[in-house]
């Protein structure tokens, strides 16, 4: 599908080279790519395979500057990430696309964008804030949830959250690594080294970087807030350990002179005198009891119960 830059994205049949004030933008196939690229004359052989994209560069070249985009799915950032390839000069920009991704997104551009003043530069900007439109939500609700953990963890609700946790920093350290690719592309279109863009307009790919950043640094925050938490549940199991260890102590403490006066009355001596007293088991008894008494009282007031 082939586009001209005008007030919106206006579709075309097919591009006119001669146009060259006109700037366009055109989405391909694989095929159709391979198939028509001499046709806008970039200088370059790039036989694509879209399957192997795994990540978001530029590649600046003498005639054109080309690269990929691997872009997570934000609702399963673990599945595999969408990946089309571009090419771009002075004239317009070529995607190469499988995955009906591109043509997505310029449909959200056409219904939500009218330029006072159209440019490459200006959609292209327009196309990089589409790939990170609702991040920002996404991340605010990763948020919340680590929220609700931490004070569902306080407050002893929380069964073993260390599976969901440990999925949240994955994603996080993913959306972190494409967020810092994203960077990357934006500086090296800001460089502007083969001199495509009006220097004017190299401000909107300043602000792109300056919006992503934003993201990677929360992205960062975020994924150090869910280690914490990893650390606060470990803690709080090390807590509900060593309280029932102090309980087994405080068990075991009470009934070692108890075990201790079994034992010795155990022996069975000929002459143990006590043996022949009338009060001697009931005496034996009050004493024991005076002291699990006397030892629930000693550890109530140290607190060690």
């Amino acid at each position: 599908m082939y586009y001209y830059i005008r007030k919106t994205l206006e579709k075309a049949e097919k591009l006119d080279f001669k146009r060259k004030k006109e700037k366009y933008v055109a989405v391909l196939n694989s095929v159709e790519w391979l198939e028509n690229r001499d046709k806008f004359d970039m200088g370059i052989e790039m036989d694509i395979d879209l399957s192997i994209i795994h990540s978001t560069k530029a590649e600046v070249n003498y005639d054109s500057l080309t690269g990929t985009f691997s872009v997570p799915d934000r609702e399963n950032i673990s599945a595999p990430a969408t990946g089309f390839a571009f090419a771009l000069d002075e004239k317009g920009i070529v995607f190469i696309d499988d995955s009906g991704f591109v043509n997505k997104t310029i449909s959200n551009i056409i219904s939500t964008k009218k330029w006072a003043m159209p440019s490459l530069e200006r959609f292209i900007f327009d196309f990089l804030e589409q790939i990170v439109a609702h991040d920002q939500m996404f991340l605010e609700r990763v948020d919340k949830e680590l929220d609700t953990i931490e004070s569902n963890i306080l407050d002893g609700e929380e069964k073993d959250p260390s599976q969901r946790i440990s999925r949240i920093r994955s994603d996080l350290r993913d959306l972190r690594v494409h967020y810092e690719q994203l960077l990357d592309l934006s500086q090296e279109l800001e460089e502007n080294e083969n001199n495509f863009f009006s220097k004017d307009n190299t401000r909107y790919f300043h602000l792109f970087s300056q919006r992503v950043s934003r993201l990677h640094d929360l992205t960062t925050s975020l994924r150090d807030f869910s280690i914490q938490i990893r650390d606060l549940y470990q803690s709080q199991l090390d807590i509900k350990q060593n309280r029932i260890m102090a309980l087994l102590t405080v068990i075991t403490s009470i009934f070692m002179p108890l075990t201790l006066i079994a034992g010795w009355y155990g022996m069975n001596f000929k002459y143990m005198p006590e043996l022949e007293y009338k009060w001697a088991y009931p005496l034996v008894i009050a004493i024991s009891v005076l002291i699990v008494v006397f030892s629930l009282i000693f550890f109530k007031k140290k607190k060690w119960l």
